[in-house]
């Protein structure tokens, strides 16, 4: 990976602005859509229906920033956006289990929950952090 610092910044802007999309869409079913929220046996309904979206906010967000990762090297190569896609998704693996799984907060999920629950939604989220600096260097290409 040639600029690990820019690749570092773009992922976390990435990550960060799924993230609040995300709790943006849960927060508008419950509060506009007047949809359940959670509770002490469920999720709630307002984020459930989210589950369909995760992956779609993933793949066109991801895809955007890995294209300015990419763009800005000037010159990228397949081989550079595969690298930023294979250390995106495995970062992201990693602090999904803290940031969803181990530390406790309103939001967060049991083991169960978040790999086993979250079925086909989180295995589609991690192609689409895997594929978003592809998806960028393609339109690089343009």
């Amino acid at each position: 990976m040639r600029d690990f610092g820019h690749s570092m910044l773009w992922f976390w802007v990435a990550y960060s602005v799924v993230t609040v999309t995300g709790i943006l869409h849960t927060i508008f079913n419950i509060y506009v859509l007047h949809m359940k929220p959670m509770d002490k046996e469920s999720m709630g309904e307002g984020y459930e229906k989210t589950k369909p979206w995760h992956p779609l906010y993933n793949i066109v967000f991801f895809t955007l920033f890995g294209f300015l990762y990419l763009k800005g090297l000037g010159d990228p190569t397949l081989t550079e956006a595969l690298i930023t896609g294979a250390i995106w998704v495995s970062i992201c693996i990693v602090f999904d289990v803290f940031g969803w799984v181990i530390i406790k907060h309103p939001w967060h999920l049991t083991f169960k929950q978040f790999y086993v629950e979250y079925q086909p939604w989180i295995t589609l989220i991690y192609v689409a952090i895997f594929l978003g600096p592809v998806l960028g260097f393609l339109l690089c290409l343009l």
